[in-house]
């Protein structure tokens, strides 16, 4: 009897807390039987956290007295947007064009371009503990991909299917570039407001839009570059500087 009650109470406290994850917070902590232990599991689309919104000062010419203005998170939505709209940007590189660089710590993709430039791409990435960096090449390129998550993923997150079929509700979204050997690939992803965010296992993510874009212009073959938090990020300034 007393393992019954505990069941319903672990039942419980598991309803209790996916009603919270439902209204908003980030994860969830649930008891993993394998392990035998508790793990927190942030679901999928599942919004990041969002930042403070900035305020700022003001004169106010017809009370000859400063304000407070803070931004409304509209406004810091739309911010969001341009800050990670794709663009021509200056990049000096002895890359050749057609590479891929990856900032992750600026959460910006790079494709080389001729002359002295770049497309820039907002991208999401890996959440703390999951940011990688390496040299690897396109080893193949799927449109709507099918998804089948990692066994190490869904040892982390017991709810995750084994195989989800690709759709505009597929985690990966439109198209997907995979990389080398390794179990990440630089996709799309209907949840828009993740870009510019650390999200995921230690995939890209791009919208749907723009890995529609990358995928049209980067052939399998091509060399892609990921720098981690401790990579040199030199290469990557005077892009960044163009915002300016």
């Amino acid at each position: 009897m007393s393992r019954l009650v505990a069941l319903l109470v672990i039942a419980a406290t598991l309803v209790f807390t996916m009603s919270e994850v439902l209204a908003g917070s980030q994860t969830v902590r649930v008891w993993d039987p394998r392990n035998e232990r508790w793990i927190d599991y942030r679901p999928i689309g599942a919004e990041p956290k969002r930042p403070e919104r900035p305020k700022y000062r003001y004169y106010d010419p017809s009370s000859s007295q400063w304000r407070t203005y803070q931004a409304s998170r509209e406004e810091m939505e739309e911010r969001r947007r341009e800050a990670f709209r794709r663009r021509i940007v200056p990049f000096e590189t002895s890359e050749a064009p057609g590479t891929v660089i990856v900032d992750t710590a600026g959460r910006y993709l790079y494709l080389v371009q001729p002359g002295g430039q770049a497309i820039r791409y907002g991208i999401g990435v890996g959440r703390e503990g999951f940011t990688w960096a390496g040299v690897e090449r396109v080893t193949r390129k799927a449109e709507w991909p099918d998804w089948r998550p990692p066994a190490e993923m869904r040892a982390r997150q017991p709810f995750l299917p084994e195989f989800m079929a690709g759709g505009p509700q597929n985690p990966l979204g439109a198209r997907a570039l995979y990389l080398g050997a390794t179990v990440y690939r630089i996709h799309g992803t209907n949840e828009d407001w993740t870009i510019g965010s650390a999200v995921s296992s230690g995939c890209i993510r791009l919208t749907n839009e723009d890995v529609s874009d990358l995928y049209e212009r980067v052939p399998v073959g091509a060399k892609v570059i990921v720098l981690g938090p401790q990579s040199d990020r030199r290469i990557v300034q005077a892009a960044l500087q163009a915002d300016e």
